[in-house]
């Protein structure tokens, strides 16, 4: 991938990084070079022509670091998209508190401290940190993520079914907080305990527990059963959404997830596929009547939200509807986009 290019105008500018980390060492070295690395790229935006506005992101809450510089030096405004909460995705990784957990709520205070103004993207997300925060109701905006160019139109591909009757998918990143050993325990559950033979699993993307996954698919002897390609393409994620019967969000309930938006819960949406998922509190808003909700995090009550669905076609057809109506109407880009643009003027205006 080039370092440097224009896509449709815009300019890309890139940089190096650690490999992704699973460790407190190894998130100090991804989060120090990735640092370096952006500090270099915004220094060569300024010396190209400049800029007016910063627009950083999280995780993690340290990219106030790269643009403090410019805000004191040049005036230049500063737009904090918060993507997660990231003391309590830090406390869910990690499982306890200490010095380097009130470092990252430091982090956060001095990154809100630092914003003109301030991206959501929900409202859950909002009001924790406005509780955390002594900022006006009127620098928040709530910005949703929302699926807008993937080609629904794209043709299934029934071989992905590897003959069976029924296929089950999960798309997105595996790591330790998106309980996708939920979902292998669920499936072992499902083939092995109860000797259904008509379903195949195909479980697509990467992360940090990758590897482990795949070997914990092993161990439970579902190799035939179950397919991780890993990272796929753009057509072949468009190809298993379109085939697939049930999607399956298993990111189990906590503090974190509760208050995250899963790309992939919308996804699934935009193919009116129906979903079983772990009840959430912000995946409830995001999926609506689309989805079937498991309260607890068992993988034994999230393989009879499964069976329950894949038993029942007409119900199936009727949230994959309703899914994608949500999806049009309260949850459009449309509606998201009026607030990025507020959010813009917001931190523009000169008080």
């Amino acid at each position: 991938m080039e370092r440097y290019e224009t896509i449709e105008g815009i300019k890309i500018l890139r940089h190096r990084i650690s490999k992704e980390a699973s460790s407190i060492p190894g998130f100090l070295l991804e989060y120090t070079t990735a640092l370096l690395g952006e500090m270099r790229c915004a220094i060569k935006a300024w010396r190209d022509g400049g800029f007016d506005v910063i627009h950083i992101c999280n995780p993690p809450d340290l990219l106030f670091l790269v643009a403090l510089p410019f805000k004191l030096l040049a005036g230049i405004r500063i737009i904090f998209d918060a993507h997660d909460l990231w003391p309590e995705m830090f406390e869910a990784k990690f499982r306890k508190r200490g010095l380097f957990y009130w470092m990252v709520r430091l982090a956060e205070r001095c990154t809100l401290a630092t914003a003109d103004a301030i991206i959501c993207t929900n409202a859950s997300v909002q009001d924790h940190i406005a509780t955390r925060s002594n900022r006006s109701k009127d620098t928040f905006f709530v910005v949703r993520t929302s699926p807008t160019k993937i080609d629904t139109r794209f043709p299934a591909r029934e071989a992905l079914r590897r003959g069976k009757k029924h296929l089950v998918a999960y798309i997105g990143v595996m790591g330790n907080l998106d309980g996708v050993d939920y979902l292998l325990r669920a499936a072992h559950h499902i083939v092995t305990d109860l000797g259904r033979a008509d379903i195949h699993f195909l479980l697509m993307g990467n992360g940090p527990e990758y590897t482990r996954m795949v070997e914990l698919r092993d161990f439970l002897g579902l190799t035939e059963t179950v397919e991780m390609p890993g990272r796929v393409s753009d057509d072949q994620l468009s190809s298993a959404l379109q085939t697939m019967d049930l999607g399956i969000t298993c990111d189990p309930i906590n503090e974190y997830n509760d208050c995250c938006t899963m790309n992939k819960t919308l996804e699934y949406m935009a193919f009116s596929k129906p979903q079983v998922m772990f009840a959430t509190r912000e995946g409830k808003v995001s999926a609506g009547d689309s989805a079937l909700y498991v309260h607890q995090n068992s993988a034994k009550a999230l393989a009879a939200g499964i069976l329950e669905l894949l038993d029942d076609p007409l119900r199936r057809e009727i949230m994959g509807r309703v899914g994608r109506a949500r999806l049009e109407s309260e949850l459009s880009w449309e509606n998201s986009a009026m607030q990025l643009l507020r959010a813009y003027k917001h931190a523009t205006t000169k008080r």
